[in-house]
């Protein structure tokens, strides 16, 4: 169960420890009567046909977002958040939670969430939140905030992010909760654990931005996930119209953790333009050891190894995933497709191929349309799954 009343009396208490006089009164006042409300409606429709699963999954869901955030008072803001999904019509789907095991799941539960609640200090150099928040670090690979999904994944905890210059940023988090996509009334909605989130990066120059990474994982009820995870990593532009990345990752047992295992992680990718079109190439492995695979528990999975979502957990054997892309802008739609061809890296297992395609139209300032399909197509891993999305979204 998520520690909402908590986070929401150590922000009381953290407001009312301030020495009140007649001065300060007026300025909290003006720093929450001064402040900003936002919100957001997302429609989505998504279907799920899976070999092997009784029934499709057709689930109609709106998740409608608002949030407040306070002016600034002597460098300290205030944020709230609370996100609420609904299902439209029937619920034909398996939610996880809702006990319809004989369709496909699509992970999106009805419910309402204190989504963030935060006190935010910052100067010209340094950053500090306290509460729940969102974390997305890099490109999300190992640490975000699965913002596809209609419950958001969020972090309780606290946070400092140091830029002296325009070159370095130093990046540290300690959190002892992670707010799954589940929600409230899932026993795998929380969790709670002892969670250190360290990242540095450097800006040499255009061609180089290297970065180091540190990621311990020590959670109270799921040990077997618990792990420690030390990585580098180097993007850049080689030309002005040709960027690269590189990664790599060693993971590790850590904590209570009863396996014993040394697993890689390693990603290169090009991406490139020729004329009007986008492309781009890459090879991600996540590696295994011992019987146990390289895992990514707090990873937007979901931008990574295809959309059917088929490889969440990585396989015992280890995954190896080749992948080609292209988009381009027609008639003001973002269309892109990509393929991927997944194997073991273990074994010589030929796991399967998949194809996503989307297209993506804002027709309005604040508002847009995405259609999205995912094919994935069995070898020797899962079965045969299509998906569909459509979403509509608008932002105010």
């Amino acid at each position: 169960m998520k520690t909402q009343i908590a986070i929401l009396a150590a922000v009381v208490t953290l407001s009312v420890s301030w020495q009140v006089h007649a001065d300060t009164v007026d300025n909290l006042q003006n720093m929450l009567a001064n402040g900003e409300a936002h919100g957001m409606f997302r429609y989505r429709f998504e279907n799920v046909d899976q070999q092997g699963v009784a029934e499709q999954a057709n689930a109609s869901t709106l998740l409608t977002r608002l949030n407040y955030t306070s002016a600034t008072l002597k460098g300290v803001q205030a944020l709230i958040e609370f996100d609420n999904v609904s299902v439209i019509g029937s619920e034909n789907y398996n939610s996880t939670i809702n006990g319809y095991v004989d369709h496909a799941v699509v992970a999106d539960p009805k419910g309402t969430e204190l989504n963030q609640a935060s006190l935010k200090y910052s100067n010209d150099q340094l950053e500090f939140i306290a509460g729940r928040q969102r974390i997305n670090l890099d490109d999300q690979r190992f640490v975000g905030g699965v913002a596809w999904r209609q419950n958001e994944q969020t972090f309780d905890g606290y946070r400092v992010v140091y830029k002296p210059n325009s070159a370095l940023k130093l990046d540290y988090s300690y959190v002892y909760n992670v707010n799954r996509i589940f929600g409230e009334d899932s026993p795998s909605g929380d969790l709670h654990g002892k969670l250190h989130f360290a990242n540095a990066a450097y800006q040499f120059n255009k061609q180089l931005t290297l970065s180091g990474f540190a990621y311990l994982f020590d959670f109270d009820s799921a040990s077997a996930l618990s792990s420690q995870t030390l990585g580098i990593r180097a993007k850049g532009a080689i030309t002005d119209s040709l960027t690269y990345t590189l990664s790599y990752a060693r993971q590790s047992d850590y904590a209570d953790n009863a396996a014993s295992y040394d697993a890689d992680y390693l990603l290169a990718e090009l991406q490139g333009r020729l004329a009007s079109v986008n492309w781009m190439v890459g090879y991600e492995v996540l590696g295994a050891d011992n019987g146990v695979s390289f895992s990514t528990p707090l990873a937007t999975a979901h931008k990574f190894q295809g959309f059917a979502d088929k490889f969440l957990a990585t396989p015992t054997e280890g995954i190896e995933d080749l992948y080609l892309g292209v988009s381009a802008k027609v008639s003001g739609v973002k269309l892109a497709a990509t393929y991927h061809s997944y194997q073991s890296n273990e074994q010589s297992i030929d796991y399967g191929d998949e194809i996503n395609l989307s297209a993506a139209y804002a027709f309005a300032k604040h508002a847009n349309v995405l259609l999205k399909y995912a094919n994935y197509q069995a070898d020797d891993y899962a079965t045969d799954t299509d998906k569909v999305w459509l979403m509509l979204t608008y932002k105010y």
